[in-house]
């Protein structure tokens, strides 16, 4: 594994040990042990570290020693990327980490100035499918804070990554939070935060809106 690597993602996106120890569903100590190559790295890990560290799983896995080849380029920008620039549209929208935002309305939206280099590191999906929201509560917490400005791809709609982090709409209300399939047509509704208690619901009852793939937080 290569550990500084892993080291030098952390801090450029201001992870914690124990943000990555939920990440992986482990102890802190078990965390440490898989990115320091003591614990196999399989699949369900790469694809949480993935997510985290907000890179793809061909990427970890090749950190991770796994595979040999190198992982490919990110694609040229699309139309709507102008140079080194790219425009990301913020919503002005709180989605809860707790019981749900309802949404009233039309939500207004603003453009932000990003670095087109610093997008590509992080995904692969064009800028116009990327929206900014801000996060709201603790039920998420040690992963996202309260006040988090969360990036979302709305093109990802489908629960291909168990235990990705989610925007979702669950009876009527949306909010952020971790799934995973559980059964035929059954989807657990995860908080990170150990106090919060998870809910297993209808695949029926809830809609996916987009996959998280990055946070900023402020000091």
């Amino acid at each position: 594994m290569d550990t500084e690597w892993i080291k030098k993602r952390k801090r450029e996106l201001g992870v914690t040990d124990a943000s990555l120890a939920a990440a992986l569903g482990v102890e802190r100590s078990v965390a440490n042990k898989i990115v320091n190559g003591k614990v196999d790295m399989n699949a369900r890990r790469a694809d949480a570290v993935a997510d985290l560290l907000q890179v793809s799983r061909d990427e970890v896995l090749f950190r991770a020693g796994i595979t040999t080849s190198v992982p490919p380029p990110m694609p040229s920008s699309p139309a709507t990327d102008t140079g080194e620039v790219v425009q990301i549209q913020k919503l002005d929208l709180s989605l809860s980490m707790g019981s749900g935002t309802l949404i009233d309305g039309y939500v207004e939206a603003e453009p932000v100035n990003f670095d087109l280099a610093f997008i590509r590191a992080i995904t692969r999906s064009p800028s116009n499918n990327l929206r900014l929201v801000t996060g709201i509560g603790d039920s998420m917490y040690p992963t996202l804070n309260w006040g988090d400005a969360i990036m979302i791809d709305i093109a990802d709609r489908q629960l291909a990554r168990q235990d990705g982090i989610y925007w979702i709409d669950l009876y009527g209300a949306a909010g952020i939070k971790r799934l995973r399939t559980v059964g035929r047509d059954r989807i657990l509704v995860i908080s990170d935060n150990p106090a919060m208690a998870d809910q297993e619901v209808d695949a029926g009852d809830l809609r996916i809106e987009g996959r998280a793939i990055w946070v900023a937080r402020g000091l």
